[in-house]
């Protein structure tokens, strides 16, 4: 495919486009901070960057017909709507965490959380100490999950890519739903993932979710 990486002089630019290069994909599209360069059309746009850059995003997407992956963080009400309305027009994937294993236990969670329905239930996340937003979407996203309110600690220290633990505890059993993601290139397989199976896509708006469900058919 032809892509294009907003943010690309970032940790998770510089890994997007090592890893799809590796695979044989042609990045033809370079954005960062006053910096644009641009060599042929993209089919689709990996965003990895910051919620600033989301309206230059929606104007290179529509601009170049081309689909959009992104998993920036920190994104309101206002810029989800925003999305929303750009995937009538391309089609859009979505998520706050582009780690398979975070995705599956989504897909646990919102399968058996009325089980837990009377259990009491904490988050715990760290996170490095550059991310910004604090609680972290994917914090939110397991939150969702559970389809409640829940106490959620947050710490940023450190390079740590990302930690989550879900604790449901009772009055004599406590169980315990953990991941760490070891590395940030496991979201840079993602993003990969996600672009690959955005490709065939006209118009629409997806999560990494639907991702992990077509796999699990």
């Amino acid at each position: 495919m032809k892509y294009g990486v907003i943010g690309y002089k970032g940790k998770m630019g510089r890994l997007i486009t090592k890893l799809f290069n590796e695979k044989g994909h042609t990045s033809v599209l370079y954005v960062d901070k006053n910096s644009i360069k641009q060599t042929d059309i993209p089919e689709i746009i990996i965003d990895f960057s910051s919620k600033d850059a989301l309206p230059h995003t929606i104007e290179l997407c529509i601009k170049n017909s081309a689909n959009l992956v992104i998993g920036t963080t920190g994104l309101s009400n206002e810029d989800i709507s925003s999305l929303k309305d750009l995937s009538k027009k391309v089609a859009i994937l979505q998520s706050y965490n582009f780690s398979f294993g975070i995705n599956i236990i989504v897909e646990i969670l919102e399968k058996f959380k009325t089980l837990f329905s009377d259990w009491d239930c904490e988050i715990f996340e760290i996170h490095h100490s550059e991310k910004k937003d604090k609680p972290s979407g994917t914090a939110f996203m397991l939150e969702k999950a559970i389809n409640r309110k829940i106490n959620i600690t947050s710490a940023r220290i450190g390079g740590i890519p990302g930690d989550h633990t879900i604790l449901f505890a009772n009055q004599g059993e406590l169980i315990s739903i953990s991941h760490r993601a070891i590395s940030r290139e496991v979201f840079a397989l993602g993003a990969l993932k996600a672009s690959e199976w955005l490709l065939s896509k006209k118009k629409g708006y997806y999560t990494f979710k639907d991702v992990i469900k077509e796999g699990l058919k």
